[in-house]
């Protein structure tokens, strides 16, 4: 009997936990807690908040959330896999300049196009006012302030993630199977849709599903062409209806988009493999197209990154350039540098806490090796597909209430009350960019640590070296590469923020990209100007790192 309890007992134990493991639960607990907090919200009974969002917005907000992502999805689809496919397939003039350049869109924020677009199509801008002096006042021209506007603008700037994917997937992939196509008797047409696009579908919805949390998560862009979604909504509840429950349930529906939106990536690409054996990495003999047919294609890569990216960027320069002359520029860049400077420091600290976390979860799934820790690391990861604005929900209500706490116990013990000290510090924005972006270093470092040899490190144990000792001493200097690419790129990310330093920031503490957001309130454009110049300048940099890594990549194979 005794014997019996014994194996009940060891078949009901939890397994045993290396001080890694507890390290990446704990890290895991901390990055699933603002999630978690508002998934809480779905299962408390509220009938009169829901009664009440259900006779306002509720309804528009979740239709033009659904307007969004389908008008988005298929705008960046058609537009990154045709490209793609144009620059890999065919050779025209200005084939080569396009093949890299098509991503330089990446670098220009939803928000910040929209603004340049509302001042140069809108109703009082220079494009409309010519088009009444030429053709009179009634002539027709579509708002941009809508939802065809809204549409428009995040599909020319997010196009690049599936551009980006499928153009890989195009080179590694696609001419093996397109030379057996073709020899079968099938056209180009028919050889790319039944066959290379298929292959390349992995790609396709890895991109697709990148495209969908950047729409789901984005609040300036709706916000600037009047199309309030979800997002925008909680914002609209939060500050203007003070309704904190309304504005919790709003960010927990927002959520389920984002799971939803998981999901259908998970179920489209299932578990396909598509693998190709042989003829890699040659490369597609492209045809070389000739008289009309290589000037329509040399002038829809043109007109896709003018639009994007020429247009932005030019008329950015002339409005910084203009209020320089115009203002008092010590005055101009005395703003400049304050806003600035709060953006380095958030940036810098988040990106640094970040990589920090990274390669501690990293390492301990590297040595532990258990299921519990690698299941840990995932759910680190999953608040990269989460809305900035259910992040930053989640993260102040429970610093909310530490603050709250803390205070109430202070005051009784010694009659003091220190203040708020996490929500009106930086201590709260902090936190949720690393839940945020905290994937981002994590892939960089997760696959720098992979190439390092085993060897090296199996040497260093034999030789008595305790893993804390290898991983300063060997790993630390190995995989620095991709310590720094992921601190550039959650650098870059959290410099852009919007939804989350608009819920967290503490009072007077503004970054350049709540500077854009004030003076786009206010249509002043010129204004908003210098800042969105330097956010899209330092984007560059990391669409530059892209690039090459992309360049590198093909001429390997």
């Amino acid at each position: 009997m005794l014997i019996r309890q014994k194996q009940l007992a060891t078949s009901w134990s939890f397994p045993s936990l290396d001080r890694w493991s507890i390290i990446a639960l704990l890290i895991a607990g901390l990055a699933l807690l603002p999630i978690a907090i508002i998934l809480r919200m779905l299962l408390l009974p509220a009938p009169d908040v829901w009664q009440h969002l259900w006779a306002t917005r509720l309804a528009e907000f979740l239709t033009n959330t659904v307007i969004l992502l389908v008008g988005v999805g298929t705008g960046t689809v058609l537009l990154g896999t045709g490209l793609a496919w144009l620059v890999t397939a065919y050779r025209f003039p200005g084939q080569r300049l396009f093949d890299w350049a098509l991503m330089l869109p990446m670098a220009v924020p939803s928000y910040v196009l929209a603004f340049v677009f509302m001042a140069t199509f809108d109703y009082t801008g220079p494009v409309q006012k010519a088009l009444r002096d030429w053709f009179g006042s009634s002539v027709w021209f579509p708002s941009i302030r809508s939802g065809g506007g809204a549409v428009f603008v995040m599909s020319l700037t997010l196009y690049p993630y599936v551009y980006l994917l499928t153009r890989a997937a195009f080179h590694e992939h696609a001419l093996g199977t397109f030379e057996v196509a073709r020899t079968l008797g099938a056209t180009r047409l028919q050889a790319f849709f039944r066959v290379v696009l298929p292959m390349a579908r992995p790609s396709l919805v890895a991109g697709l599903s990148l495209v969908l949390m950047e729409a789901l998560t984005d609040v300036g862009t709706v916000r600037f062409l009047n199309f309030p979604t979800l997002s925008d909504g909680i914002f609209r509840i939060w500050h203007g209806m003070m309704d904190r429950d309304a504005a919790l349930q709003s960010a927990a529906v927002l959520l389920l988009f984002a799971f939803a939106a998981l999901l259908l990536e998970r179920l489209t690409r299932g578990r396909a493999r598509y693998v190709q054996e042989g003829s890699r990495g040659h490369g597609l003999v492209k045809v070389p197209l000739t008289g009309w047919r290589a000037l329509m294609a040399t002038l829809l890569c043109f007109f896709v990154l003018a639009t994007a990216f020429l247009l932005p960027i030019s008329q950015l320069i002339l409005w910084s350039v203009y209020e320089l002359q115009q203002r008092m520029p010590e005055g101009l860049l005395a703003v400049y540098w304050r806003h600035a400077r709060a953006t380095l420091m958030l940036a810098g600290t988040g990106a640094a806490i970040s990589v920090l976390v990274a390669v501690l979860l990293a390492y301990g799934v590297h040595l532990s090796r258990s299921p519990i820790t690698r299941l840990a690391a995932r759910g680190a990861m999953l608040g990269y597909a989460i809305p900035g604005a259910v992040i930053g929900l989640g993260v102040l209500i429970p610093l909310a209430w530490l603050d709250h706490t803390l205070n109430d116990l202070t005051y009784q013990w010694w009659g003091v009350l220190p203040g708020l000290i996490f929500t009106g510090s930086i201590t709260g924005l902090i936190y949720a960019y690393v839940v945020r972006f905290m994937a981002v270093a994590y892939s960089s470092v997760e696959a720098s640590l992979e190439k390092v040899s085993p060897s090296i490190e199996a040497a260093a144990r034999t030789l008595g070296a305790s893993p804390v000792r290898v991983l300063f001493r060997i790993h630390l200097p190995l995989i620095r590469t991709g310590m720094l690419t992921g601190a550039v790129l959650v650098f870059v990310d959290v410099m852009k923020e919007l939804p989350i330093t608009l819920l967290l920031r503490p009072f007077g503490y503004d970054t350049l990209a709540l500077w854009i957001w004030q003076n786009v309130a206010e249509s002043l454009w010129g204004e908003a100007a210098l800042p969105a110049l330097t956010i899209v300048v330092t984007d560059l940099l990391v669409v530059g790192i892209l690039i090459r890594s992309a360049t590198l990549r093909f001429r390997a194979h």
